[in-house]
């Protein structure tokens, strides 16, 4: 049976800026990955796309909690 090649489109969830990258957000990120892989190796075209949230509710709280801007909490972040 030959299998016809497929059009894959796979994200992640997004981390928010408003904490450090800790293992929780790898452990997604690194699943998707072995299956971005793995649907490659069968020969599907796979777009594998990932970002950051720098913006939203939870920024806007803890950047409120340590008395500095968003935009400064953001950068921050960025330098981790």
């Amino acid at each position: 049976m030959t299998q016809v090649a497929k059009k894959i489109l796979v994200t992640c969830a997004l981390p928010y800026a408003n904490g450090s990258i800790h293992l929780g957000h790898m452990l997604e990120h690194i699943q998707a990955d072995v299956w971005v892989r793995y649907q490659r190796m069968r020969g599907h075209e796979v777009n594998f796309i990932c970002a950051d949230d720098a913006h939203g509710t939870p920024i806007m709280l803890k950047a409120q909690q340590l008395g500095i801007t968003p935009e400064q909490m953001i950068g921050e972040m960025s330098q981790e």
